[in-house]
């Protein structure tokens, strides 16, 4: 039995929500967003309540009530808060900046890394070593970021390169540790 499927989602006032068959559209303040779900899941809403319900106790169907109930969570709290990313940017000379939307790192290449902003998602460079993503899409929000990341991920050894704010970085001991 799928306790996070069988959650009702509450609209929030301000929040419009269609269901076209199988196809969702939530609009809201920050902006809309749109998903087809998939065919073995039925969604109804009731007033501001919405539930979701699967044909049977299979294990595909299981596994796809809670992550319907969390994609359309997801959405819904998008349209209202936006998502944000914080990412870290550890080493000597690595930077970063903003020019207009492009966000352009210095990280120790012969060349900077240029990245466009993608429709949907801001940047935001508050100080050289930290960055911002923000978006409306959970799911958006969380690729870019890991885009970001992997232009230089962090090493082990000195701790240098792009991580995220909350991640820890489990350090290992160089060759002269091993005496």
């Amino acid at each position: 039995m799928s306790r996070i499927g069988n959650k009702p989602i509450t609209v929030p006032a301000g929040v419009e929500v269609k269901i076209d068959g199988q196809h969702i559209t939530v609009k809201g303040p920050k902006g809309t967003l749109e998903r087809d779900i998939h065919r073995n899941m039925t969604v109804s809403m009731d007033g501001d309540v919405i539930k979701i319900a699967r044909p049977d106790d299979e294990a595909y169907n299981r596994s796809l009530h809670g992550l319907t109930r969390t994609l359309i969570n997801n959405m819904i709290n998008g349209v209202v808060n936006e998502y944000k990313r914080e990412l870290e940017i550890n080493g000597v000379g690595y930077r970063a900046q903003l020019r207009g939307k492009k966000l352009v790192l210095t990280l120790g290449y012969s060349h900077p890394v240029e990245m466009d902003a993608p429709e949907g998602i801001t940047f935001e460079v508050p100080s050289p070593n930290q960055i911002i993503v923000k978006g409306i899409d959970k799911e958006q929000v969380g690729q870019v970021a890991a885009v970001i990341r992997t232009k230089r991920p962090p090493e082990v050894y000195r701790g240098k390169g792009i991580k995220y704010v909350e991640e820890h970085i489990r350090r290992k001991e160089g060759k002269a540790g091993k005496k």
